[in-house]
This record gives structure tokens, C-alpha cells and sequence, in this order.
């Protein structure tokens, strides 16, 4: 049976394999031909760990789907059951293909529809797990989604944009046009809604949703950023980030209470400052954490789009001494916010 693990690809979705310190278990009991990690805090939890993975910056299914030869997901929902929804939700996605699935919260190894019963036996020998044959479904409406395994009071994500806070178990919604519309289990956040909006027309067949924080652990600090170089503008779509991040960044305008502090916990592995402009609309969806140099403002009586659409317009695409560009937009802020975080150095 070792033979097929020998050919297998892990995926790895989450940061919580890497932040408990199963990750190094399953490489050294699985031994796969190559592990592939999916999800944005999923990367930076793997760039800390400084294990040999490979980070495509794309979604388990799409990664999946792309693969040949054997393959399975690794996962560690925050329950058992929301990482039992998420393998059914993957293996949905994945039509004929089935679908080997290591659930790590509960110990259990799923045969998602036509999974490879060869793979599954010998990866039910290496780890011990228990093995459970499941068929997925996936949503009857084109312009509905579930979103399951939510714990009331934790946010509800779609495309890294908080929508709002879960009421119930299982929260509904639907799309209308460019709109989306919560329809039950869902205490609806109006300016999250309204960026949804503004971003244009959502599937929600394959949009990311997700409910609850996106990592508890604190981020490491890394490398260095250059001193002067590109400034990346991150305006609401921190989930987006490593896609944008280029080769000689000094820094990051991040907008948005959120979105500042997933740039602030993303960067500060690889020493990239950030300057958020936030105005005290957070929803503490992850351990802030941010590289030196980085500064934090909040708006007083103006909301941190507006603002941020201001500052936005002083990075053209040019080349800045991070240091000069902070304290140029800090003296244009003067009396309109508050500094709320300055990692600068005295």
C-alpha cells in the first residue's frame, strides 16, 4: 500500500495543521510525493513553518481538480462537523473525481463519492483514522447558498468580506442580480453588503464563503522589506494579498479595519510594513500583528473608504522610500484621524 502514498498529493487547507503541529505528523506518517497548501492564513502559516510545500494560491477544489493521480485533503475544521461540511463542500465540487478526505478535528478519514479505495486503505493504515463513505450535495438553487457549521455570533465571510454575524447554525443566502440577500440565520452588516455591491455580480455556487475567525494563532516575524520600493494597495480584500504582493514591496495602504488586519498578520512574517486606515469597524477575525514600520490610523467622523480612496490616489504605481511616503500622508491626515498603532522607529 505504500507504494500509492509514495505517488499521492496532500492538500493542506487551513493554517490549523501547521499552527498545532499535526502538519509534521501526517508528512512524516503519509510521506506524499508532494504537499500543495490552499488558503491565504493556510500560506502563512506554511512560510512560518519553513517546512517544503507548495503555496498556488488558489482554492482545495480548484487544486483538486487540476491534480493527476492520486490525491486527498487534509483538514482541521474548527469542529468536527464544519470539517465534515467543508470535505462535502470540496468533494461537491469535484463531479465524478470522489474525493479522499483526512478530517484531523475528528479523526476520521472520508470516501467522498468515487474516492480511491486503494488510497483510502492505506492512508486508514498509516494514520489509524476511522473510515466513513459519504455522498455529497450541493446546493438545488443556483442562486442560493448555505453556508453550514457556523456558530452564532462569529462572522460570515463571502469573498473575504464580512457580510455579517451568524444567527443560527446554518446561514442562507441569495443572490439577486449584483445583489446578495441574506434569507435567514444571518444578523446582515449593511457596509459589508454594500462593498459585496460594489464589487459586481457574485456567483455563489463557487464564491468563498466562511464563517468564524480565519486563524487564532499570532503571526512569527520573518524577513525584511526593502527600504524603498512599491506600495501595494489592499482596499477590502485582504483575502486577495499574496496574489498582489510583487517582488521589491516596501509596503501596504491597507483600508479597511479587516482588511489592516489581515495585511498586518500576513506581512509581518515577511517584514512588509503596513498603513491602515481603519475606522473602528473590526470584527477581530484574526491575532493582530504587524512588521516594523507599520502604521495604523483611525478616522474620526469619516469612513476609512472614503479616506482610503483619498490616499490611494498618492500611489501611481511609482518607486517610495516607505519611511518618506508614511510621514508624507501622515502630515496630509493631520487633525482627520487618531494613531492608533506607530511600529516606526523612534
Amino acid at each position: 500500500m505504500s507504494g500509492i502514498l509514495r505517488q499521492a498529493v496532500m492538500v493542506v487547507h487551513g493554517p490549523e495543521l501547521f499552527d498545532s503541529g499535526e502538519i509534521r505528523w501526517l508528512l512524516e506518517a503519509v510521506r506524499p510525493a508532494r504537499t500543495i497548501v490552499a488558503g491565504v492564513m493556510a500560506q502563512t502559516a506554511a512560510e512560518e513553518s519553513g517546512l517544503p510545500v507548495e503555496c498556488p494560491g488558489t482554492i482545495p477544489s480548484a487544486v483538486l481538480a487540476g491534480l493527476e493521480g492520486p490525491a486527498f485533503l487534509a483538514n482541521h475544521g474548527k469542529t468536527a462537523e464544519s470539517g465534515k461540511i467543508f470535505g462535502g463542500i470540496v468533494a461537491s465540487r469535484l463531479g465524478d473525481r470522489g474525493l479522499v478526505h483526512l478530517e484531523c478535528s475528528s479523526r476520521i478519514l472520508y470516501a467522498w463519492n468515487a474516492a480511491n479505495p486503494h488510497l483510502v486503505r492505506a492512508l486508514a493504515e498509516v494514520t489509524g483514522y476511522a473510515v466513513e463513505h459519504e455522498t455529497s450535495t450541493g446546493d438545488t438553487e443556483l442562486s442560493v447558498r448555505q453556508i453550514r457549521g457556523c456558530i452564532p455570533g462569529e462572522p460570515v465571510y463571502v469573498n473575504g468580506i464580512i457580510i455579517g454575524t451568524a444567527t443560527a447554525g446554518t446561514v442562507i443566502l441569495r443572490s439577486s442580480g449584483t445583489r446578495i440577500e441574506p434569507v435567514s440565520g444571518l444578523h446582515p452588516k449593511p457596509h459589508g453588503l454594500e462593498k459585496i455591491l460594489r464589487s459586481g455580480p457574485v456567483d455563489l455556487r463557487h464564491a468563498w464563503c466562511k464563517s468564524g475567525a480565519i486563524r487564532s494563532a499570532v503571526p512569527r516575524s520573518g524577513g525584511h522589506a526593502p527600504a524603498q520600493g512599491s506600495v501595494v494597495i489592499i482596499d477590502h480584500c485582504g483575502h486577495e494579498i499574496y496574489s498582489r504582493l510583487p517582488d521589491g514591496c516596501c509596503g501596504v495602504l491597507a483600508i479597511g479595519d479587516d482588511t489592516t488586519a489581515v495585511c498586518g498578520h500576513v506581512c509581518a512574517h515577511r517584514g512588509i510594513p503596513v498603513f491602515g486606515i481603519v475606522d473602528g469597524d473590526r470584527d477581530l477575525i484574526v491575532p493582530a500583528g504587524f512588521a516594523p514600520g507599520s502604521v495604523v490610523v483611525e478616522t474620526m467622523g469619516e469612513r476609512d473608504d472614503d479616506l482610503g480612496a483619498e490616499i490611494r490616489r498618492q500611489v501611481h504605481g511609482e518607486t517610495f522610500v516607505w519611511a518618506d511616503w508614511v510621514r508624507s500622508v501622515l502630515a496630509y491626515l493631520q487633525g482627520r484621524v487618531t494613531v492608533i498603532q506607530d511600529l516606526r522607529q523612534a
